[in-house]
């Protein structure tokens, strides 16, 4: 199975801190709330909205997820679905990640 998250990455980035990664990963989800909304109609802040997942999902360790929307910012709105698939994608990894280390 592919790896969407590096939770490595993240987990030596937090030199280890459990409770970290924890609460990163909780921002993470509930900034992702939004932007699936922002995604589902994306306007004329589409590239703002693209560039600040794109930065958040390399924060993270998401790289497929902010490689995928430094391609949309770049490009349309059209990439909205695409954007929005990856980020469900990366949350659901998130959340079984949280689940295995019991943060979720």
């Amino acid at each position: 199975m592919k790896q969407i998250v590096d939770f490595d990455y993240l987990e030596g980035f937090a030199a280890g801190d459990a409770q970290v990664v924890t609460e990163v990963l909780a921002l993470f989800q509930g900034q992702a709330e939004i932007w699936r909304g922002k995604l589902a109609s994306p306007d004329a802040g589409w590239q703002d909205l693209v560039h600040t997942i794109k930065g958040a999902s390399r924060g993270i360790g998401a790289h497929a997820l902010g490689d995928l929307a430094e391609q949309a910012e770049a490009g349309d709105a059209g990439m909205a679905p695409q954007v929005r698939a990856a980020l469900d994608e990366t949350v659901a990894e998130i959340e079984g990640y949280l689940s295995r280390i019991g943060g979720g």
